[in-house]
C-alpha cells in the first residue's frame, strides 16, 4: 500500500479524495512544491534536495495567495522524511507538498476557509532527454509580475505554462521557452534558462517575471563553485540562438541541456561541456557526494 501524508496524517492513496466542489478544483487556489530524493546506492540512502529551502517558499507562497498553511516549515519536513520512510522508498523520488483551499463552495472570497495540506510522492526519473533537447520560442507571455507575484507557486498560474508547452509539442518541440512582456527571455514552462557565451554563464534576474528557481540558485552556485562567472541580466530571444550554449534547470528538468531552438542548432548542436560539467557535478551534490554541500540534503534512513 502506498501512503500520502494529508493534515498530518499518513492515510492510503485511495483515501485521499476530494469533495467535486472544492474551491481548489475550480479555481486554482492552491500552492505546491516540487521537490527531488535522490537514492545513493553507495550509502544506501535517500536524500531529500533542500528540503527547507523548498518549504520556506512554499511558506512564503502560502501568504502570497492569502491561504494559511498550518504546519511549520520544521514539521513539514519531518512529515516528508516520515511518509518516504513509510513507503520504504529506495529510488528517485519526486515529492509533490500541496496546500489548497478545501472548502466546498463557488464564492470567490477565500479568507477564513479551510485550507488542507498534503504531500505525495512519486517515483520519478529524468522528466527531459538528457542528450538534449529542441524548445520553442512560442507566442504565450510568461504572466507578468505586475499581474500576479511570479515568486509564488500557485496551481492556477501554472495553466500558463499548460498551454505554452502544448503549443511547443504540437510543433514537433520538447519544451516551450516564454518571454516577458518586454520581449526578454522568461523561462520554460517549468525550467529556468541559463545561456554561455564565452565561457561566462548568464541568466534571467529574478525581476523578470521568473520563478526563483531553487535549482536555479544550486547551479549558479556549483557553477562559481567550479570557477565559472554566473551573471544575472535580461537576455534577448537573439541571444538564445547565437548562445555557444543553452541549458534548463528545474527541480523535474535537473540540468538538460537545449540544443535546437526554432529550429535553430544550438552550439555544435550537442550538449555544451560547460553544461556536462556543471550537470556533473549538479549530480554528485544532489547524491551527496560532494561534502561541503552537505547541509542542502536530508538523509532517511
Amino acid at each position: 500500500m502506498r501512503y500520502v501524508w494529508i493534515n498530518g496524517k499518513l492515510v492510503s492513496e485511495n483515501e485521499a479524495t476530494v469533495p467535486i466542489l472544492t474551491h481548489a478544483l475550480h479555481y486554482g487556489t492552491s500552492v505546491f512544491e516540487g521537490i527531488r530524493a535522490y537514492w545513493n546506492p553507495e550509502n544506501n540512502n535517500l536524500f531529500i534536495f533542500r528540503a527547507k529551502e523548498h518549504y520556506i517558499r512554499f511558506h512564503n507562497s502560502a501568504k502570497i495567495m492569502g491561504i494559511k498553511v498550518n504546519y511549520s516549515i520544521d514539521e513539514l519536513v519531518d512529515a516528508t522524511v516520515e511518509l518516504l520512510r513509510a513507503n520504504e522508498v529506495h529510488e528517485d523520488v519526486y515529492i509533490r507538498p500541496i496546500a489548497f483551499v478545501s472548502a466546498s463552495t463557488v464564492n470567490l472570497d477565500i479568507r477564513n476557509l479551510d485550507v488542507s495540506t498534503a504531500i505525495i510522492t512519486v517515483p520519478f526519473g529524468h522528466y527531459l532527454e538528457p542528450k538534449g533537447i529542441r524548445a520553442k520560442v512560442v507566442s504565450w507571455l510568461r504572466v507578468h509580475n505586475s499581474m500576479f507575484p511570479m515568486k509564488a507557486k500557485v496551481g492556477g498560474i501554472y495553466v500558463n505554462s499548460v498551454i505554452a508547452l502544448m503549443d511547443a509539442k504540437a510543433s514537433g518541440f520538447d519544451e516551450a521557452i516564454l518571454l516577458n512582456r518586454d520581449g526578454y527571455v522568461a523561462e520554460g514552462s517549468g525550467e529556468n534558462v541559463f545561456i554561455v557565451k564565452d565561457g561566462v554563464l548568464y541568466t534571467p534576474p529574478t525581476y523578470d517575471s521568473i520563478l526563483e528557481g531553487i535549482t536555479r540558485d544550486s547551479v549558479i552556485n556549483i557553477a562559481r563553485d567550479l570557477g565559472f562567472t554566473v551573471i544575472e541580466k535580461r537576455i534577448t530571444r537573439e541571444e538564445l540562438y547565437t548562445a555557444d550554449e543553452v541549458f534548463f534547470t528545474g527541480t523535474a528538468a535537473e540540468v538538460t541541456p537545449v540544443i535546437n531552438i526554432d529550429g535553430k542548432i544550438i552550439g555544435n548542436g550537442e550538449p555544451g561541456s560547460i553544461t556536462l560539467k556543471v550537470r556533473s557535478y549538479y549530480m554528485d551534490v544532489v547524491h551527496g557526494r560532494v561534502s561541503k554541500y552537505k547541509n542542502w540534503l536530508t538523509p532517511i534512513y
